[in-house]
């Protein structure tokens, strides 16, 4: 892969302005308002998808499920992925604002669909199409935060659109106990699509197809690339090396994240609301993580912000599911502390992450290359959520495994660092070599 210079502020922006679509300039007084809607929905993805994790107890509960089997439902579930690479394809050739208003109209029917349904075969299909929905509509957000915001903006979007999803699930987390310990854990869901409906409107009215989409669709360029063009000469480096981080890095943090609240109920055995509040002043903590790695992302880089992140997401888990040490008398605190920190790390991670990834690849392709990680992400959650149910029984419990596969987040962040170039302060077309993908087509 050819190493990419990086320019000095003059020519980053005369490479920026040069290369920017029609009406692409006139983007960046209206970033505000972009990026506050952006967070909204991404608020409502944060919320849905929270709900499997959080109601993993009800959930369990009211299918009859024991560790191994709501591990192996969540693993089927998982599956989604496939159907949001179909998606997120289709933002390539559809258009990013186009496709993230359907995707959220197909959120909230499908909640509503996994609210009724009381047989467990129904329930998986409807949470299939469910997490396929929510995957593309993420993929959206993210794009359409890489492809308008200015050069010094594109990190601080993206710990927005972070920040959103963490309110999300930060508002599950303290409603699904009174909701589902006195009445069902089926009514988030209902609420869930109902905040969907609510949010599509004024998603409408405000975001804005994606300048640099517009442009590429008038050229021809999306409609002549591949799905697979990631995997050609230009990106197979790139491409490669990410997908397989990708996969670490989301088995880490798929077992890392799913089963906080069940550990702190089910194998510590807090009480619902005790746990709830741990994990809400931990949570509201760790989304700090989301501006430091804005300013990390600025100021250091994108990846060493994810190798620091990396390290603090996988030693934090690890002592978070592995409990304190018995002769210590706080152990609330040691849970805090530590799930502040792996919350943390993994909040920072996604910023990280997430403009690293939008930023490496071309506007006509930038779509598919978030259906592939959808993609891998799949195999990537099917594969932590296989592993707890195999070798829950087998090794001591699912916190310990949860715990060993925490720490693949370590090698994810060594990978990056060894084998992906560094774009702090290049333009979107400089960092994702715009110009010689459009000569190769």
């Amino acid at each position: 892969m050819t190493a990419i210079a990086r320019p000095d502020s003059r020519s980053t922006a005369n490479v920026d302005g040069a290369s920017r679509g029609p009406g692409e300039q006139e983007a960046a007084p209206n970033s505000r308002p972009l990026v506050r809607s952006i967070a909204r929905v991404l608020a409502f993805n944060g919320f849905t998808m929270s709900i499997n994790g959080i109601g993993a107890p009800w959930i369990a509960k009211s299918f009859h499920l024991g560790e191994p089997g709501i591990a192996g439902l969540f693993a089927w579930i998982s599956l989604s992925a496939l159907g949001a690479l179909g998606l997120s394809r289709m933002i390539d050739r559809l258009g990013r604002r186009r496709m993230l208003l359907v995707c959220m109209a197909g959120t909230a029917v499908s909640a509503l669909a996994a609210a009724f349904s009381t047989n467990i075969a129904a329930f998986v299909l409807c949470e299939i199409a469910l997490y396929a929905f929510i995957g593309a509509t993420v993929a959206s957000g993210v794009v359409i935060l890489a492809e308008e915001l200015p050069i010094e903006e594109r990190a601080r979007g993206q710990s927005w659109g972070g920040l959103g999803m963490g309110l999300g699930g930060g508002l599950c987390l303290i409603m699904m106990p009174m909701v589902a310990s006195r009445y069902s854990w089926r009514w988030m869901l209902v609420l869930a699509s109902v905040m969907g409906v609510a949010g599509l409107r004024r998603a409408a009215k405000v975001i804005p197809e994606s300048g640099r989409w517009q442009h590429a669709a008038e050229s021809g360029t999306t409609s002549a690339s591949s799905f697979y063009d990631a995997f050609g000469p230009l990106y197979r480096r790139r491409a490669i090396t990410i997908l397989i981080c990708s996969l670490l890095g989301t088995i880490a943090a798929v077992a890392a994240s799913s089963w906080a609240y069940f550990h702190l109920v089910s194998v510590v055995g807090l009480a619902p609301r005790a746990a709830s509040g741990l994990m809400l002043v931990g949570g509201g903590v760790g989304m700090l993580g989301f501006p430091l790695g804005a300013r990390g992302c600025e100021r250091y880089g994108r990846i060493p912000t994810i190798f620091v992140a990396g390290l603090l997401t996988g030693l934090g888990a690890l002592a978070f599911y592995w409990g304190p040490p018995a002769h210590l008398g706080l152990r609330w605190l040691w849970i805090e502390v530590t799930y502040c920190c792996f919350t943390a790390g993994l909040s920072a991670g996604q910023v990280g992450g997430n403009s690293l990834a939008t930023e490496l690849f071309p506007t006509a392709i930038r779509g598919a290359m978030m259906g592939w990680f959808s993609l891998v992400g799949a195999a990537a959650a099917v594969s932590a959520q296989t592993l707890i149910a195999v070798f829950a029984a087998r090794l001591g419990g699912l916190s310990i495994v949860v715990g060993y596969l925490s720490l693949l987040a370590i090698p994810n962040a060594i990978i990056v660092a060894l084998l992906l170039p560094e774009t702090r302060g290049l333009s979107l077309e400089a960092a994702a070599m715009e110009e010689a993908f459009e000569n190769s087509q």
